[in-house]
């Protein structure tokens, strides 16, 4: 659909000076939103005669202007809500106008916002005795089942969704309504990341948390011409924009590159439009929410009450407090009873750098565990966990994580996860000679300029030998988070380097534990390992220990085979994620490098 830019007939004598319907619209000072909203609300000022919404139009046909289809999507949004008397919660209000719609058909409507310029400007139009607040919904509370119905219109895509159903859950009456009007991502796409939720992940979530889909309808096509109306109109209007809102010509050719690949992931049906009515059905006895910092106590009381030991807080704070990891919970009346844990690793995925994620700290209270169904705890931590974060277009590529037998099993069963390879142990008996004469060893305990040049050196060399396959990244940093900031455990790191040339030939990272010494990681070229072992063999024994062992993904074992270790089987199965579109297990079979530092965080 071709849409013209036909001026409403009240702007037909002067597009390039505001004009306003009737007095609230006057107010309204473009300059004072932020980009790109500035942008639209100037562009329908000056082509439209008022800005009343900045939201998407619905359009009918190719002679509805923006303000009609606009005005068509709030009235197909209203005419989904049951008939007043009834108490809404519309979330996002923006510039207030179905706020105001709702008022006057007789419905009891509370509004929020997170933007006090748009408060500012409903209390100009609307009067400051209406029910509007400054928060986001993330930070709104009110009594539990305060609302008949809320209503999102265009402000779901900036939520989290399980943050949207455990509110409308807490906020909805009984068989009351959600109504989500927005844009979303609809197919996943290999290369590119999406900032949209994906649809069908959105539905599936609202019905695991016990919310039934009463309407699906798809408007795409209905709303692919605002995409067009505003490319045409920051054109036409542009000189004018940069004028009156202090906006950079580099701004508007942003701008309109954005709209232009919006535009496409339309047309390719990658991104699409569409309303979501849910009804609210019996309260869920599990509660499944985001574990943030705040529930670290409650985290250990349940890893204390499974596995009969202390998580220290130190630790649960370098594994989870970074941004980049995340976790979920359980609740049952307020007690956590489930964790499903997720650390973000970055890595080289046949070459290309792209970021992982750990699967770990799975638990579940034993009296919770009967039921290992689609209706089980585990499997509403993992679904979720996987949907949220894991695959194209999300945070994370790929997962990864060392399940015992019986839980990879489980994942396997209710379709979670598919193997892609597993772990052996290699050991060696320890073994007493003099200094290698051509090497010398140097322990790595500071950060200095030489030791982060030499790790970085040896990991540089590894890389190279990597290009066809899935490894961790062993930079510095890594090195330094993982090993010299451990707040439990204690390793060495010993840097292996030639005698002359003080060039670095590779690294070993050695923990101790009783008379045994794990290899519990290398970094370096693949050639050099039966180097490191030898000189592991030799520490081993200074160390007392007697045994020497480390554990290796399956598919590397031949890289130590000059070694001549002794081989073992532990049972430990590497999964990935096949639950939401991501690369296949075919592409990720044998293709890990895996050790023991990647397997925990001993």
């Amino acid at each position: 659909m071709q849409v013209s830019l036909r001026p409403s007939p009240n702007t037909q004598h002067d597009l390039q000076a505001d004009h306003s319907a009737d007095s609230t619209t006057a107010s309204l000072d473009p300059k004072k939103l932020t980009f790109p909203l500035n942008v639209y609300a100037k562009v329908l000022l000056l082509q439209e005669g008022e800005a009343e919404y900045l939201h998407y139009g619905l359009f009918q046909n190719a002679q509805t202007s923006l303000k009609e289809a606009q005005q068509y999507s709030t009235d197909l949004l209203i005419s989904k809500l049951p008939p007043p008397p009834c108490r809404i919660l519309e979330a996002g209000t923006g510039l207030g106008k179905t706020f105001s719609l709702l008022r006057q058909k007789g419905y009891d409507v509370f509004a929020i916002t997170s933007d006090a310029i748009q408060i500012d400007y409903i209390h100009q139009a609307q009067g400051t005795e209406v029910s509007v607040s400054r928060h986001s919904l993330e930070t709104f509370s009110a009594k539990p089942e305060s609302f008949d119905v809320i209503l999102l219109q265009e402000s779901s895509q900036h939520i989290d969704p399980l943050v949207i159903f455990n509110k409308a859950l807490d906020l909805l009456q009984p068989a009351g309504d959600l109504v989500i009007l927005d844009e979303f991502a609809l197919k996943h796409q290999a290369t590119e990341p999406s900032s949209l939720h994906w649809i069908d992940n959105v539905i599936a979530l609202a019905t695991r948390l016990g919310f039934e889909l009463l309407e699906h309808s798809d408007l795409s096509q209905m709303a692919i011409p605002t995409l067009d109306y505003w490319l045409q109109a920051t054109h036409m209007h542009r000189q004018n924009l940069i004028h009156d809102l202090d906006v950079s010509t580099a701004q508007l050719d942003q701008l309109d590159h954005s709209n232009h690949l919006h535009r496409e992931e339309y047309r390719n049906g990658h991104f699409g439009y569409a309303l979501l009515h849910f009804r609210k059905k019996d309260m869920p006895k599990w509660r499944l929410h985001f574990l943030e910092n705040e529930h670290c106590s409650e985290m250990q009381e349940l890893f204390r009450r499974i596995f009969h030991h202390e998580m220290p807080t130190e630790l649960w704070q370098w594994k989870y407090a970074a941004e980049n990891s995340h976790a979920l919970g359980i609740w049952r009346e307020n007690r956590l009873i489930a964790h499903y844990g997720g650390i973000g690793r970055s890595i080289l995925f046949f070459g290309k750098h792209e970021n992982a994620v750990q699967i770990g700290d799975v638990m579940v209270e034993t009296k919770e565990r009967s039921s290992l169904t689609r209706k089980s705890p585990f499997y509403m931590m993992a679904a979720t966990f996987l949907e949220h974060f894991i695959g194209y277009g999300k945070r994370y590529l790929i997962g990864f994580g060392f399940p015992n037998q019986r839980a990879m099993k489980v994942a396997e069963r209710l379709g979670l996860y598919g193997e892609v390879g597993e772990i052996v142990e290699l050991s060696w008996k320890p073994q007493s000679r003099p200094p290698l004469i051509r090497t010398h060893l140097k322990l790595i305990d500071l950060p200095t300029k030489a030791n982060i040049k030499a790790v970085n050196q040896c990991w540089q060399n590894m890389a190279a030998n990597m290009q066809t396959s899935v490894i961790g990244l062993r930079d510095w940093p890594y090195i330094q988070q993982r090993y010299l900031y451990h707040p439990s455990q204690r390793y060495q790191i010993i840097l292996v380097r030639n005698r002359i040339t003080q060039h670095p030939r590779g690294i070993l990272i050695l923990r101790y534990d009783a008379d045994e010494c794990e290899i519990i990681d290398l970094i370096a070229p693949l050639a050099e390992i039966p180097l490191l072992i030898t000189q592991a063999k030799r520490l081993a024994t200074l160390g007392k220990a007697s045994r020497l062992f480390c554990r290796i993904t399956k598919n590397f074992t031949e890289c130590f085979d000059r070694t001549h270790p002794t081989q073992q089987a532990t049972g430990i199965k590497i999964p990935t994620n096949v639950w939401c579109d991501g690369p296949s297990v075919e592409l990720l079979k044998n293709h890990w490098w895996l050790m023991g530092g990647d397997m925990d965080f001993r």
